[in-house]
């Protein structure tokens, strides 16, 4: 059975940091891109990073480069993200989704959520 579940979600002030979890099982984690998405109610889910399966390469949407970090721990099937300088906007639910090309295959967590606030 595929689990991913997220976890170290809460409530900060801006320009705090908060670090992500994302323990998977169930799968071959090592083979998988892992992401991080986000998302906020009326709005379609944003992918904010991405970690290549060996975690050598990463991407970052442009609102948090500089400021989040994606890593990955293949050896604990646990995937990461570091969010230093938090902004109000990146109040959302955060999500972790797997995904693979060949063949296809794509899952996703229930989120933890996220709000920065004074």
């Amino acid at each position: 059975q595929v689990q991913l579940v997220e976890s170290g979600g809460g409530l900060v002030q801006p320009g705090e940091s908060l670090r992500l979890s994302c323990a998977a099982s169930g799968f071959t984690f090592s083979s998988y891109y892992m992401n991080w998405y986000r998302g906020v109610p009326g709005k379609e889910r944003e992918l904010v990073a991405t970690s290549t399966p060996s975690g050598a390469a990463t991407t970052y949407a442009d609102p948090v480069k500089g400021r989040f970090t994606i890593s990955r721990d293949n050896n604990k099937s646990t995937l990461y993200l570091q969010m230093n300088s938090l902004k109000t906007e990146d109040t959302a639910v955060y999500y972790c989704n797997a995904a693979r090309a060949r063949p296809y295959m794509n899952f996703w967590g229930k989120g933890t959520p996220v709000t920065v606030s004074s």
